[in-house]
């Protein structure tokens, strides 16, 4: 064999560092990056911390910084319990249409129409006075006696002579600070 010069050496060694770069970097590869750098979560700050989409599942979450360190709860899903709201209904429907379709059924309809009198109602004596027509009828309303109107006008002889009191405590106010 023939003894090897330094410019092979440096070779060998240049290759044997090549590739002991691509086995690590081979390596490094394999290792799962962390969700963050992969796209999987998409991060957008809000004053209270971080809101989290998961961009696999559609989940959203807010992180919050504590004490204890970073904790994220997912926020309630609206569509969700509106499906689970409109499910129990369908199902609840579908019951009562069951119900409705097992229960008795009404038979025997009336040819003759029913009578305009009560006839187990006992007849009346002859009236007094002879009742008005139907489309005579009449809506008394009584009128205030002259106490209540003499009430009423005493109000509103002191509520207007408070409003005019003060209207003059407010001009003599702002008149005094200009």
């Amino acid at each position: 064999m023939r003894p090897a010069n330094s410019s092979t050496a440096s070779w060998l060694a240049a290759a044997a560092f090549a590739a002991a770069m691509a086995i690590s970097a081979g390596c490094l590869a394999a290792e799962s990056a962390p969700d963050s750098e992969n796209g999987r979560y998409s991060m957008t700050p809000i004053p209270e911390g971080v809101l989290r989409l998961d961009t696999r599942t559609g989940t959203v979450s807010t992180c919050t910084k504590s004490s204890a360190g970073w904790a994220c709860y997912a926020v309630p899903d609206e569509r969700a319990a509106l499906d689970a709201e409109i499910g129990r209904l369908q199902a609840e429907v579908e019951t009562l249409k069951g119900r409705l379709a097992a229960g008795p059924t009404v038979s025997g309809k009336i040819d003759e129409a029913l009578p305009k009198t009560d006839p187990l109602k006992k007849a009346e004596p002859q009236a007094r006075e002879p009742k008005a027509a139907e489309g005579e009828r009449r809506i008394e309303i009584p009128l205030p006696s002259d106490q209540d109107v003499d009430r009423v006008m005493s109000f509103l002889e002191r509520a207007w002579r408070r409003l005019i009191d003060m209207a003059n405590r407010v001009q003599k106010d702002v008149s005094g600070k200009i």
